[in-house]
């Protein structure tokens, strides 16, 4: 694995499973070190940690809870101070809650606009003085196909992520200037906790939906990632990469 991220700091949220473990691993081979944020799974953040550091990279377990901005502003510090300054904003947690929209408490919605959209918007808040000063840096949101399809009893997860699309572009305009890259990862149906909790015996249906005809790896999703992450995609800001084995085209 050539090490293009050598030298470079990443902070990835919800990275004790999925998709964020993957990320965490993906980026570390190649040789970045990473701070590993977690809100509750502290023990198998720390697997992941060690995971990297046996593979020769410096790593860090974080625990936040995203839910108060003075944590976010906290985990961020001990992040740069245990590996140095955050280059690489990984965007990844999620939570799915279910409801329909006649029926939602106004708890619930801003719940899931607070853990969806708010965390990554105060995550890149704190991450962005420190990049405009080196004048490089790389901010990946993880949206979702619901973004674009919408998702019955889940109005308020598809909006988080749908928001996460125009924070990204925005983000794009007003940090192009300071070699600050901005990009979304849209993934489709991929083998993580997630999926499987909410499949219920769709298995079958969901995978004719798809025109690779199979669920994606986590692994397939961090290997994107990290290649916006890098150099090879310097001149790519504002965009939207789906990985959804053909499911959301265009």
């Amino acid at each position: 694995m050539v090490k293009n991220l050598a030298g470079r700091v990443a902070l990835v949220t919800g990275g004790s499973r999925g998709i964020g473990r993957a990320t965490c691993l993906a980026l570390a081979m190649r040789g970045a070190a990473v701070a590993v944020l977690c809100r509750s799974r502290l023990e198998q953040a720390a697997e992941v940690v060690q995971r990297i550091q046996a593979g020769g990279e410096r790593a860090l377990a974080i625990q936040a809870d995203v839910l108060h901005p003075g944590a976010i502003k906290r985990s961020v510090e001990e992040a740069a101070s245990g590996l140095g300054s955050v280059d690489i904003l990984v965007n990844n947690l999620g939570e799915m809650g279910s409801g329909q929209v006649a029926d939602m408490k106004d708890e619930e919605w801003e719940h899931s606009l607070a853990v969806n959209l708010g965390s990554a918007f105060r995550y890149a808040r704190e991450c962005i003085p420190a990049m405009k000063e080196r004048r490089w840096g790389r901010i990946i949101s993880l949206s979702s196909q619901a973004a674009y399809t919408g998702s019955s009893n889940h109005a308020h997860y598809a909006a988080a992520k749908s928001g996460l699309l125009g924070l990204t572009f925005s983000l794009a305009k007003e940090l192009g200037a300071w070699g600050i890259t901005v990009n979304v990862i849209a993934p489709g149906r991929i083998l993580t906790d997630m999926l499987l909790d909410g499949m219920a015996g769709r298995e079958e249906e969901w995978i004719r939906q798809t025109p690779l005809q199979r669920f994606g790896r986590p692994e397939e999703v961090a290997g994107p990632i990290a290649f916006l992450a890098s150099d090879d995609a310097s001149y790519i800001t504002g965009a939207v990469l789906n990985v959804s084995g053909g499911q959301l085209m265009g």
